[in-house]
């Protein structure tokens, strides 16, 4: 590619697709969501018959490619490492000049809100508790010291550097494209510097229907997870009936809070609402910590970043060819798989909000702060619970077995207050809710309508209200598991696009200029 093909018409830095018009409803819209409304009706009508192909078809890429799933995800931190210590690593996000948008706080409120939070709010007990009732190793022990200690680690693993390398990744190549290079923030444009300007339009159109298809889809299947464990916490604390109307009536709410929000825009609505759900978080975990076993869940916190640091590559790197066993199939590939189909959005998103940083700033802060925040809220809660059970005879293991949406207020239960810090708990799964969709439907509108840096407002809602559509007419279906297996299939394809933007962005990066890459000089302490 000649490096003509690098440069940009100054007088359109938001270049578009030829044809491309952010006020219509375009290809890529009607596509994703001719998908998404046939989707949904298939799992309304034939709920049985598409779990079982949903199914059939992952169990088949997850032991077919979970090679590629594991060796892809390690190679993605490893870059982004290399990134961040070489010289490449002192490139903005932005021109050379270009400042933040967003506070240090609230930017990681906004990476920890939109990529971790309904889920580790979820797995935060329930994870680390079934570890420890059914080992990850083959004869491995079982409710026991040993086996409370795989459990941490393990699920150290899961929550850590891998999952945000994943995120990373996208939001690099995105956010290079599109605030360095001043393109669009399209997947498919930021593969350009591969394919050049003008790389197949089918092929463009294609990769940003797969992207928000994978988007909607997985926020569908995150929101429904959310609203179920918000169902059962009311029944449990606060004897609320549990079942659809509940369900619906609190998607309902969740829908016009974060259209409320989009409607706001993105630096009061996202930003107040990252900044509540960390605030909501920080109480949780400090009120668990110094009313729970404070001092085994620091020994928890400190010994389990040990074991997970000394057994990363060993992890990320497990397969189980000789025992035929399947629970890295069904725990670190069904992860892997799951958040690479997130990674449109959340590395959309993420890029959105890291303009102006530096790309070292931007891999050590989301390698860093938010896995160990998540490190630290595991340790507290499922140490907690694990605590319990080792030392004061409960059952949590066996609860969360049987319902995993009841783990989280059943160790809730063991400590005081608890209908306070399980009303808590449900505001903070809400909010993430609503900051979660609240992003994904900006991104989404960004993405079918070519506009991904300020959409406009009435795609945005719109996509908000399909979302919310989708959502109460799943849980209606009982369609959750399906479009959950489903939107799993979109992880095959997207590891192999951000394998591609690996290579993207690295033959741009050869060809920044000298001055982005020279160290800042030193201001002299003499005078």
């Amino acid at each position: 590619m000649s490096k003509e093909t690098e440069q940009e018409d100054p007088k359109n830095t938001k270049r578009r697709l030829p044809g491309e018009d952010s006020t219509k409803l375009g290809t890529v819209f009607w596509g994703a969501g001719g998908v998404i409304a046939i989707a949904a009706l298939m799992a309304m009508f034939f709920p049985e018959a598409v779990e079982n192909a949903s199914y059939s078809i992952y169990d088949t890429i997850a032991r077919n490619f979970n090679w590629l799933f594991l060796i892809s995800v390690f190679g993605f931190g490893v870059f982004l490492l290399f990134m961040a210590i070489s010289p490449y690593g002192r490139v903005k996000l932005g021109p050379d000049d270009s400042k933040p948008e967003f506070s240090f706080r609230s930017w990681i409120g906004m990476l920890f809100s939109s990529g971790l939070g309904v889920g580790l709010v979820f797995y935060g007990v329930a994870e680390p508790m079934e570890h420890f009732m059914i080992a990850p190793f083959p004869g491995g022990e079982v409710e026991s010291y040993e086996a409370a200690r795989s459990a941490m680690g393990y699920s150290f693993f899961h929550w850590g550097i891998s999952q945000w390398s994943i995120f990373g990744v996208a939001g690099l190549a995105i956010g290079y494209s599109q605030y360095r290079k001043k393109k669009n923030g399209m997947v498919s444009t930021s593969l350009e510097p591969l394919f050049g300007q003008n790389y197949n339009k089918t092929s463009r159109k294609l990769i940003d229907i797969l992207a928000v298809i994978a988007t909607v889809t997985g926020m569908a299947t995150s929101i429904g997870l959310g609203i179920l464990q918000m169902d059962g916490g009311l029944n449990f604390a606060f004897n609320v009936p549990s079942g659809p109307v509940t369900q619906i009536v609190l998607t309902v709410l969740m829908v016009t809070l974060f259209l409320f929000s989009t409607i706001t825009g993105l630096k009061r609505g996202i930003k107040w609402l990252s900044n509540l759900n960390m605030a909501l978080a920080l109480i949780l975990t400090v009120f668990v910590m110094f009313m729970g076993p404070f001092t085994f869940i620091m020994e928890t916190f400190v010994l389990g970043i040990g074991d997970y640091l000394k057994s990363y590559v060993g992890y990320s790197l497990r397969t189980q060819p000789y025992s035929g066993e399947t629970w890295v199939q069904e725990w670190t590939v069904f992860y892997w798989a799951w958040v690479i189909a997130w990674s449109p959005f959340i590395g959309s998103f993420v890029a959105r909000v890291s303009k102006g940083r530096t790309i070292r700033e931007y891999v050590l802060g989301i390698l860093i702060v938010p896995p160990v925040l998540s490190f630290l809220w595991i340790a507290a809660l499922g140490g907690t619970a694990m605590y319990s059970d080792l030392f004061n005879g409960t059952s949590i293991g066996e609860i969360v077995l049987d319902d995993q949406t009841a783990a989280l207020f059943t160790m809730f239960d063991t400590l005081p207050m608890s209908q306070i810090t399980s009303a808590l708990a449900i505001l903070l799964i809400f909010t993430f809710l609503v900051t979660s969709a609240d992003s994904a439907t900006f991104i989404v509108a960004g993405m079918t309508s070519g506009s991904t840096e300020n959409p406009a407002l009435r795609l945005k809602i719109l996509w908000g209200i399909l979302l919310g559509f989708l959502t109460i007419t799943l849980i209606l279906a009982g369609g959750l598991s399906s479009l959950q297996a489903a939107s799993l299939l979109a992880g095959l394809p997207f590891t192999i696009v951000l394998i591609l933007m690996i290579f993207s962005v690295s033959k741009s990066l050869r060809r920044e200029s000298n001055e982005a890459m020279k160290r800042r000089p030193r201001r002299s302490k003499l005078k």
